[in-house]
């Protein structure tokens, strides 16, 4: 966006031959959002296990994902691999497997596609709720998101949108992508803080 001012100019009236700067904002934008939501869920479990006081306090999610992981385990003693303060070392290693399955689920990052990261990661339900703004509703903010990923997608697969991608897109995608990271960022904090006793991310 900032190219676009020093080749364009900041004056009225739209600026010809610029639309492609126009489109890979949109898509560095996504990439920054599916980044920093993968991100935040990966630091959110890690601080969770580091310093959960005991696997009781741990959501019903993460529960579900040790079990799956122990009933996978051939074996039979596997069970006791979470007692003694085991079960962090049993998350951490199931870590890297739900990063892997994230990484190629979030290459659409739609509001459904974070609820789901949110709640398998760190037992986070239905984040996407909590994107209520003053004008805006948490069902308008979604709408408004999965609209600037498909056209992400557009661009990315075919090379082109179905309309001309304007500055004023790139900028409105922006201050909605600060407002919804702002405000995810809150909430997995409050989360975290409230499984770990205090422990805050950030």
């Amino acid at each position: 966006l900032k190219l676009h001012e020093e080749k364009g100019g900041t004056g009225p009236g739209r600026r010809y031959g610029l639309e492609v700067l126009n489109k890979s904002a949109v898509v560095l934008i996504t990439s920054f959002w599916e980044a920093y939501c993968e991100d935040i869920a990966a630091e959110g479990l890690e601080c969770i296990v580091t310093h959960a006081k005991a696997s009781d306090v741990l959501p019903k999610e993460i529960k579900k994902i040790i079990a799956r992981e122990l009933k996978s385990d051939i074996n039979e003693l596997a069970i006791w691999d979470i007692s003694d303060d085991k079960w962090r070392a049993v998350l951490r290693t199931h870590l890297i497997k739900l990063q892997e399955t994230r990484n190629r689920k979030l290459n659409t990052p739609k509001h459904m596609n974070i609820d789901d990261l949110f709640e398998s990661a760190i037992g986070l339900a239905k984040v996407s709720l909590k994107w209520g703004f003053k004008k805006r509703s948490p069902i308008q903010t979604r709408a408004k998101l999965d609209k600037f990923v498909e056209l992400r997608g557009e661009i990315a697969h075919r090379g082109k949108a179905k309309s001309s991608v304007k500055k004023t897109t790139a900028v409105d995608y922006l201050e909605l992508i600060k407002q919804v990271a702002a405000r995810t960022g809150g909430v997995v904090n409050a989360h975290v803080k409230s499984i770990t006793g205090g422990q805050a991310l950030f």
